[in-house]
């Protein structure tokens, strides 16, 4: 069976189920950022990888899965330590996208994006920063859940920015997304309750305006409650924040390694570098304006409330495209991810709405620590 080029290289890692669960005859594969005993965690890097040793054990989230009866199947590219949102990789190649092809399959969380949606796994577990998870779902046509921070545990993880770092999941399916993700928060899975639906109006201005048009067609099809706007007035000020603050976290969790001048892929070093540069003193001032807006945003999201937005800009982009064009998406996808990010919100992307034969997701919000209303959600919008 073709693979789509989601698998990092060489021997496939394989660990059976440790136990017998709701995951029962269900198979999963791992981004390369988190530990799976016996491989080493690779990181999409060949210098970091080079640095490391075999995982003595798995993370708890991959634990997790296989206690719950699932079939650990692979571990999967990732773009390089996660510093990206489309998903290409200059040293172990570019994972196809099964649903667009010629076109990206989105990042970082790229290959186990690709191997769910091409029925190569029944569950993929990413990292979701700045929307990791999100946007590969978005790109691939599948469902795609960022818990609420701290929710899920990092233990085992490859840390990037940790005040905004988590790890979610993909599946091509709601009930089954629901099931993976009652299992890494611990939860039993309850009945899908009813909510109020919010339209982040604001937020459907920055996609592009053929996929801003379909996907507000798709979601003023949903019960939609009423209209609100998320940005303040000012969406650039969610990219500088989100910029700075995640650039500064990526110094003190990475800084040692990037001391060693490791090689980057073209489109990775200057992000580095830039992360790098920044003037520390500049974080006092986005890490009070975080803790503002995410004060606001919380306030728009009580318990039953949810927030409807695009997931990313367009549809997937075009491969190896470099052009001022290419910098624009990156720039409003990730102010999109960024609303969650910020204020630790789950998120799930649902894969309602297609232009020119290719996905586009629709993401919904929930309040801090609200990640089982949401899943309860999604089972009735799917």
């Amino acid at each position: 069976m073709k693979d789509f080029g989601a698998f990092v290289p060489g021997p496939r890692a394989r660990l059976a189920p440790l136990a017998s669960g709701p995951l029962d005859g269900l198979t999963f594969v791992v981004k390369d950022l988190i530990d799976v005993a016996g491989c080493v965690t690779g990181g999409g890097n060949p210098d970091w990888a080079a640095r490391q040793t075999p995982a003595a054990r798995s993370a708890p989230v991959v634990e997790c899965l296989l206690r719950a009866g699932a079939t650990l199947v692979g571990k999967t590219i990732t773009d390089e330590l996660a510093f990206s949102l489309e998903g290409e990789n200059a040293h172990y190649g570019t994972p196809e996208n099964p649903r667009c092809p010629g076109r990206l399959p989105g990042g970082s969380s790229s290959g186990s994006a690709v191997a769910v949606a091409a029925g190569l796994a029944d569950i993929g577990l990413g990292t979701d920063t700045g929307g990791s998870v999100r946007v590969p779902a978005s790109f691939c046509g599948l469902y795609g859940y960022r818990p609420s921070q701290d929710r899920v545990p990092l233990e085992g993880v490859v840390p990037f920015a940790p005040s905004y770092d988590t790890v979610g999941l993909f599946a091509r399916d709601a009930d089954r997304l629901k099931l993976a993700a009652h299992c890494l928060l611990g939860t039993p899975p309850g009945e899908s309750p009813s909510c109020r639906l919010l339209l982040a109006t604001d937020a459907f201005a920055l996609a592009e305006p053929e996929a801003a048009t379909v996907l507000l067609d798709r979601a003023r099809a949903l019960d939609i409650a009423g209209e609100v706007s998320v940005f303040g007035g000012s969406s650039t000020d969610f990219l500088t924040a989100y910029a700075t603050l995640q650039g500064l976290d990526i110094v003190r969790a990475l800084g040692t390694f990037l001391d060693t001048n490791p090689r980057f892929g073209p489109t990775i070093q200057p992000r580095f570098d830039g992360a790098r540069a920044l003037d520390s003193t500049t974080g006092e001032r986005w890490r009070a304006w975080r803790a503002e807006t995410t004060a606001r945003l919380r306030a728009l999201l009580p318990h039953g409330t949810l927030l409807l937005l695009p997931t990313a800009p367009s549809i997937a982009p075009l491969r190896f495209l470099r052009d001022a064009a290419a910098g624009r998406f990156y720039d409003a996808a990730l102010t999109l991810s960024s609303i969650a990010s910020h204020a630790g919100l789950p998120a799930v992307t649902l894969p309602l709405a297609e232009l020119d034969g290719c996905p586009l997701g629709l993401s919904l919000l929930a309040g801090p620590g609200e990640d089982e209303t949401l899943l309860g959600a999604i089972v009735n919008l799917a």
